[in-house]
């Protein structure tokens, strides 16, 4: 089957913020191989470190081998599926060989991209946005305990981003033997955008600030560091990381 052609362009930052000691996020990406993502690790000690750096050096090895999806031997969220399967493996067995390690974790969110053809993963909070026409909207969906709650309609968005329950979540990479991660899919147009992003971003700066500042003409890694900017101006609080990806036609 014929694949349509799609350049897409790409830029990240990552942040330490303003009040953490060391950054526990990490991003990679590879833009020929159609490749993209960002984890956002947790655990004491570095073990948080450990884990992100682990789940996406997995990830890109794993995805960055298209050959059988290429072959019609097996399908694109096939691979993606084992690829998130076989990253929760290596950070949980990293775990158990190393009791300072124990429970450490990571969220994990990404694109697939085969042409047209963009494949949204994630596990955890960490988010991905899409921007078409001006209009951004959250394709992943964040698990965690406040947006179940919201999702349920138990709670309002107002009350969950009050809540101090707020930063836990439901599901993470590595922190059990499996994980059941969530894969999305959309139909890319010229000049699409797709934000990937750590909460150190989404936890300080809103949606509708996020929307206006990408609907500015600028290029992908001035767009980046204003988003960082504007998360650190907010507070801070936490580690920042963001990757743009934007469809060129």
């Amino acid at each position: 089957m014929a694949i349509d052609s799609v350049r897409y362009a790409v830029a990240a930052v990552t942040d330490v913020g303003s009040k953490r000691p060391s950054n526990e996020d990490a991003f990679g990406f590879s833009a020929e191989d159609g490749v993209y993502l960002v984890c956002d690790g947790m655990g004491g000690a570095a073990a948080g470190e450990i884990a992100s750096s682990l789940a996406v050096r997995e990830m890109l090895s794993r995805l960055n081998d298209r050959t059988q999806v290429e072959s019609g031997e097996m399908l694109l969220e096939n691979l993606v599926a084992e690829a998130i399967r076989a990253a929760n493996e290596v950070v949980h067995s990293r775990a158990e060989q190393n009791f300072e390690l124990n429970g450490m974790g990571t969220t994990l969110v990404g694109l697939a991209t085969a042409g047209r053809r963009v494949l949204i993963y994630n596990v955890g909070d960490s988010r991905c946005y899409h921007l078409r026409g001006g209009r951004l909207e959250q394709i992943s969906q964040d698990h965690s305990l406040v947006e179940e709650q919201v999702r349920l309609g138990r709670m309002s968005h107002e009350e969950a981003q009050q809540s101090s329950l707020r930063n836990v979540i439901t599901r993470a990479l590595g922190t059990q033997p499996t994980v059941e991660p969530d894969i999305f899919e959309v139909q890319t147009e010229p000049g699409d955008i797709f934000l990937l992003c750590s909460d150190g971003l989404t936890g300080e700066v809103p949606d509708a600030l996020i929307e206006s500042m990408l609907a500015v003409d600028l290029p992908l890694d001035e767009h980046c560091a204003r988003l960082v900017a504007a998360a650190n101006q907010a507070g801070g609080h936490d580690n920042i990381t963001c990757l743009l990806v934007r469809a060129e036609g």
